[in-house]
Order: C-alpha cells, then sequence, then structure tokens
C-alpha cells in the first residue's frame, strides 16, 4: 500500500486542480483528479491509492457514498485491499452529518470549505506519514546537491 498516490474526487473543477498541483508539489506524488464520482470509482478499481479526498456533497453520489462502495469491493476481492484513509471535504453546512462520518472506519478528517491548502496538506500527513516522509527526503536530497 506504499503507492505515492493520491485520488481527489470533487466537482468544483477550479479547486481540484488547485489541490492536484499542490498535492504534487509538497509530496512528490501522482494525483487523479476528477470531477466525477463515478470516474473516482472506476479510478480506485484499476489503481491502487494512498490517501482518498473526496468531497462530502456531490450531485448523485456524495464523497461517503463513494467512499462506502469502494471499501465494499476492495473488501470483496481476493486478496481484499486495504481501504485508503479518506478525508472529506465540504462547504455546504454538513458539518453535523461530517462529524457522524468521523465515526465511521476510514474516514480520517473533515476539511469545511474554504480551508487554507496547508490544512490539507497537514491532514495528508497526519493520515499518510510516509508520504510527509518522502517529501522531507526529496527536500533533503535536494539541499545536499
Amino acid at each position: 500500500m506504499s503507492e505515492k498516490r493520491i485520488l481527489v474526487v470533487d466537482d468544483d473543477t477550479s479547486l481540484i486542480r488547485l489541490i492536484g498541483e499542490a498535492l504534487r508539489s509538497r509530496f512528490r506524488c501522482e494525483v487523479d483528479a476528477t470531477p466525477n464520482p463515478e470516474y473516482g470509482f472506476e479510478l480506485a478499481l484499476k489503481k491502487r491509492y494512498r490517501v482518498f479526498v473526496f468531497d462530502f456533497s456531490m450531485p448523485m453520489i456524495d464523497g461517503a457514498m463513494l467512499f462506502t462502495l469502494i471499501g465494499k469491493v476492495y473488501n470483496h476481492v481476493n486478496p481484499p485491499v486495504v481501504v485508503p484513509p479518506l478525508i472529506l471535504i465540504s462547504g455546504r453546512g454538513d458539518e453535523a452529518r461530517a462529524q457522524e462520518l468521523m465515526k465511521e472506519a476510514g474516514v480520517r478528517g473533515f476539511l469545511p470549505k474554504p480551508f487554507a491548502m496547508n490544512r490539507l496538506m497537514e491532514k495528508i500527513s497526519e493520515v499518510a506519514p510516509d508520504l510527509a516522509v518522502a517529501d522531507k527526503e526529496s527536500t533533503f536530497r535536494k539541499s545536499e546537491e
């Protein structure tokens, strides 16, 4: 599960572009970002991710439902796939529902929009410390050159 890949699903296309750029630059990782939850589901079946960042409020399939669907598939393949930690982001007064979701296994963070990009980076470092370590190592190597 040590893939340096993050999946971002949010129907706000300008936000996913910003998040993608910030994650690539900070963690030197691959980022797949899509505004389409169905395509996010397909990606999660084809590739392995270290962290999921999903928007809580999207039309049709919200971030929590998407996470549940991926988890069901991951748990029923042989051998089972470990479900990456999820960070939910949302801007629509969903704090109460999000707090409920925080009790669910795998949901590791909630950031209400608008949020400072460094808050998202901190959350990802908390749930995937190996990504943060890789970031420090690449920074350290650069400073030695």
